[in-house]
């Protein structure tokens, strides 16, 4: 769901996403982020399917930073909250919020997405109209959210 030029993806913790102490493992966080920038494409008109399959290309994770700030417990209902931060020729900057139920911050990521050509990987210009509809997602936000170091 897109409201105020963010992407709202809900997350529910299951058993098989937890760590031996109870709380989601780390590595789960990106799990999360996939599946939100893959709905927030979707949900823009702009699935991957159809990048990969019209266009050959696809976007790749380039560069990734998290900041946990508090743990997520089984049978949390969480959000991802996506926003796209800009939009280059080839690329994408992203931040991500992995939210609790009462919007408290769980996890901040920072996306760094490449736009290569699936057969030799090398960069590629976003086509148009993703990049339309990424820059659209990134103007139509009204207030702004707290970045890495901010909160």
């Amino acid at each position: 769901m897109i409201m105020e030029g963010r992407h709202h993806y809900p997350v529910r913790i299951y058993y098989e996403d937890t760590d031996a102490g109870g709380i989601v493992y780390h590595a789960n966080y990106l799990r999360f982020a996939e599946r939100a920038r893959t709905e927030m494409l979707r949900d823009c008109g702009v699935p991957h399917a159809e990048l990969t399959g019209d266009h050959g290309l696809m976007f790749v994770v380039r560069r990734v930073r998290i900041d946990y700030r508090r743990p997520a417990l089984l049978d949390d209902l969480l959000t991802v909250v996506t926003r796209v931060e800009s939009m280059g020729a080839a690329s994408a900057e992203l931040e991500q919020r992995v939210e609790g139920p009462e919007g408290e911050l769980r996890a901040l990521l920072r996306i760094g997405l490449a736009c290569v050509k699936i057969d030799d990987q090398k960069p590629a210009r976003v086509p148009d109209r993703w990049k339309e509809a990424l820059d659209e997602l990134s103007r139509s936000g009204t207030s702004p959210v707290p970045t890495l170091g901010e909160q």
